[in-house]
């Protein structure tokens, strides 16, 4: 794979990215790929297993796009990469590249830079026309319901379109595209990338119908009576709260309440100033220390805030990791997005108590520093006497994750059993749910996950939806 000497001959190069001080004056990506993927595609080396394979959720051919590339073959790298995986322009922008940890490569100096060539390759397949429909040759007379069009629906909707059912993919926002469209920030996914992929599955067949929120505006049983099936890929929403005192004082926010306005608004929506949520001149805490969190903080050093903390109760990974204990498998290490870098205060290993406020608004949250102990296998939190201390806040973002989906409206009305943690229960063999001829897939099965796994079960859950309309299905199991 690549120039067999390529990894000790050529560094890994990474993205650019332009200076905080420009970018932060703006809500457009900012990033810029390596001038030279060739010479990234021959760092690939010829490691015999391809642990890469394994580490890459969607299954992609990793060792075979990098050979290509550094050939200089990029249609056949692009065929390559779309036969695994639907949409690389979203995993090559938002995916956090577990394939790289499993690069044989990673356990000796710097992994493969496997998600910029991914990227490269599919923007380039763009820029040179070779993205086109990919019409099915004949109609099966079936039709499919798809209930919610994150990644998990475009990707099932999309394979099933292309072996002949009609696919009808509804979505309850103004536009398709699910936390994708209004959870990620435009500084991170432009959503014009979602809007050209659109385009090519409407010219494939499938139909979208916004703004009809399945179990609210439309009784969910209705979908059973006019589709032959019905895959369920509406994500896992139900976010976890932080009920202590004080939760009730005005300009306490779960993160996606910010993240869904600011967008639509970037978007050109028109949001009344009694519903806009803006960070400007306020001091920001941010309660959670994952993704969502820093997109929080990214879209508040945008808006102009004062100060932006961001607290998380674990405590800090360590800066590097022992390669030989850890991989091939994701390591638990310090990690700095871009939004950090623009400007941010960290703490980890904090408590939050108690939301303080004067006149019905939030203005400090009260917190504790709190040690963790490996006690018999289990990790047991305590908090540090005497460690109480105030910060200040004028706005604060809950981004702690999400628990399940939301059980009322189409779940309950539907009577579906769930698992232990309040998920749809479906089969990882064809997404079957308890009900007839309704599937599941994505967050909505699975719980919070990644963009990419969602796209694997959608491309399954396809599958499963396929042998069961038509006994059975060429389409792929991975």
């Amino acid at each position: 794979m690549g120039k067999a000497t390529g990894f000790k001959e050529f560094d890994r190069e990474n993205l650019s990215y332009a200076p905080v001080a420009e970018r932060i004056t703006h809500f457009k990506e900012f990033y810029k790929l390596p001038e030279d993927m060739g010479t990234q595609g021959a760092r690939c080396m010829d490691c015999g297993i391809p642990f890469c394979h394994n580490g890459c959720p969607v299954n992609n051919i990793i060792p075979d796009w990098n050979d290509l590339v550094y050939k200089g073959q990029w249609k056949e790298a692009l065929a390559v990469l779309h036969s695994t995986n639907n949409f690389p322009e979203f995993t090559g922008r938002i995916c956090p590249a577990p394939c790289e940890e499993a690069c044989t490569v990673n356990l000796i100096g710097d992994a493969v830079s496997i998600k910029n060539i991914e990227l490269a390759i599919i923007e380039k397949g763009f820029e040179e026309g070779w993205v086109t429909p990919q019409i099915a040759e004949k109609k099966t007379g079936k039709k499919v319901a798809v209930v919610g069009s994150g990644p998990a629906g475009l990707a099932c909707a999309q394979q099933l379109a292309r072996v002949g059912h009609d696919v009808v993919v509804f979505e309850k926002e103004n536009r398709a595209g699910g936390l994708m469209r209004y959870g990620i920030p435009n500084f991170k996914f432009d959503k014009a990338v979602i809007d050209r992929r659109l385009a090519q599955m409407q010219a494939e067949g499938v139909e979208f119908r916004v703004n009809q929120h399945i179990g609210v505006d439309i009784p969910a049983k209705s979908l059973l009576e006019e589709f032959d099936a019905v895959a369920l890929t509406g994500g896992a929403e139900a976010p976890r709260d932080l009920p202590i005192e004080g939760r009730d004082l005005d300009g306490i926010h779960f993160a996606m309440e910010l993240l869904t306005k600011n967008t639509k608004r970037v978007l050109g929506d028109d949001i009344p100033d009694s519903e806009w949520i803006s960070a400007k001149d306020k001091h920001v805490v941010v309660i959670g220390g994952g993704d969502t969190g820093s997109d929080c903080i990214g879209t508040s050093n945008r808006h102009g805030a004062a100060s932006i903390t961001q607290i998380e109760i674990m405590p800090a990974p360590a800066e590097t990791v022992d390669k030989l204990v850890t991989w091939p498998n994701w390591p638990m290490k310090m990690r700095t997005s871009t939004s950090q870098e623009e400007g941010c205060e960290r703490d980890f290993a904090i408590a939050t108590k108690r939301f303080v406020g004067e006149n019905g608004k939030v203005t400090a949250i009260e917190c504790a520093r709190v040690e963790w102990k490996n006690e018999g296998g289990r990790w047991n939190m305590t908090e540090i006497e005497g460690s109480e201390f105030t910060l200040q806040a004028d706005a604060v973002f809950l981004a702690m994750g999400f628990l399940h989906p939301v059980h009322e409206g189409m779940i309950e009305e539907l009577g579906l059993d769930k698992d232990a943690r309040g998920n749809v229960s479906a089969n990882t063999s064809d997404y079957q749910t308890s009900l007839d001829k309704v599937f599941s897939a994505g967050d909505m099965r699975s719980g919070q996950s990644l963009v990419v796994r969602a796209i694997n079960e959608g491309r399954q859950c396809a599958r499963g939806i396929d042998e069961f309309l038509m006994g059975s299905s060429g389409l792929p199991r991975k």
